[in-house]
């Protein structure tokens, strides 16, 4: 449904000296009816990879195709056929939810059976018909994604792009919005293609790749990536957080070391011989040791153990 072949976009600065490289070489296929989960940190180049596959932006080179159409020449094509859910979608605050419902299907060119038909199923669908009457600017944070939804689904398109959808929205609107994503793609096939920053919906995603300033440097089910991590992870509670981190980081058979709260999480060659080492080295500088455990490692703690190990300097990519 989307593949994207050494995709690069680079921004110039207003003064026209310096140049950044948005997106690099980004290569990826999504297969139809497929969830594809697209993480960075700010900055990392999700945004722009969302508009290059929308074909809301021309490429400096490689090629983009949606549901089979070239995302430049066939642009049209793809619009006829995509959703598109920036992080502040455009609603109509002084308009009604069914008003805004009854905008854009007439901006998509439906016709007023069309309406009669789509409108009140979508309505149901986004849990909004007794609110239908209310102000846009009215809605709750949940309430206006769920409307946001609705009104791109209007025109029933086959692939969808939502950049960072629940961003700023409460745990159990957030909850209730994957939900209505997980019945869409159940019960259509639709193909969902997500920016997140949420580890959590990540997990949910059949497939994520992972974004470091504009490259995908990996790239595959959630299960695998955490599969990427080397070694084993220990999880406890030092009495001297920090003092505790800097001992650890020189310590041999440590790979990296991260604070999580007042926890410390440290990824080791082998659980069994370091644990010993690190207590006995964080003893002899006065620091406790609690609540130690052996833990799997998250999306989370593979996301920033990758990035982290990200090569310096890495070669090759856009000119």
């Amino acid at each position: 449904m989307i593949e994207a072949h050494n995709l690069c976009k680079a921004f110039v600065s207003h003064r026209g000296k310096v140049k950044t490289l948005a997106v690099n070489g980004l290569s990826l296929e999504v297969e139809r009816g497929e969830t594809f989960g697209l993480l960075g940190a700010d900055g990392a180049g999700k945004t722009t990879t969302l508009r290059l596959l929308n074909g809301l932006l021309l490429p400096d080179s490689g090629e983009a195709r949606v549901a089979g159409f070239d995302t430049v020449r066939e642009y049209q094509q793809v619009h006829l056929r995509a959703g598109y859910m920036p992080q502040q979608f455009a609603l109509y605050g002084d308009m009604s939810v069914l008003e805004n419902l009854q905008f854009f299907a007439r901006v998509h060119g439906l016709t007023h059976a069309q309406q009669q038909e789509r409108i009140p199923r979508l309505l149901r669908f986004a849990r909004l018909e007794e609110f239908q009457g209310r102000l846009a600017a009215h809605l709750s944070g949940g309430m206006k994604k769920k409307l946001a939804l609705a009104c791109m689904l209007v025109h029933q398109p086959e692939v969808v792009f939502l950049d960072e959808p629940t961003l700023g929205v409460d745990p159990v609107s957030r909850r209730e919005f994957w939900n209505l994503l997980s019945e869409l793609r159940a019960e259509r096939g639709l193909t969902i293609f997500v920016c997140t920053p949420y580890m959590d919906e990540a997990e949910r995603c059949h497939r994520v790749g992972l974004l470091h300033e504009g490259r995908l440097i990996a790239c595959d089910t959630p299960e695998a990536i955490r599969r990427m991590v080397p070694g084993d992870l220990i999880e406890f509670r030092p009495s001297a957080l920090y003092a505790g981190r800097d001992i650890l980081t020189q310590l041999e058979g440590v790979l990296e070391v991260q604070t999580y709260g007042d926890l410390l999480h440290v990824f080791v060659d082998e659980a069994g011989r370091r644990i010993p080492q690190i207590e006995a080295a964080l003893a002899a500088q006065g620091i406790t040791v609690s609540n130690l455990r052996q833990i799997a490692p998250r999306m989370e703690q593979a996301f920033v153990f990758l990035i982290r190990r990200q090569r310096v300097g890495d070669s090759g990519g856009c000119p």
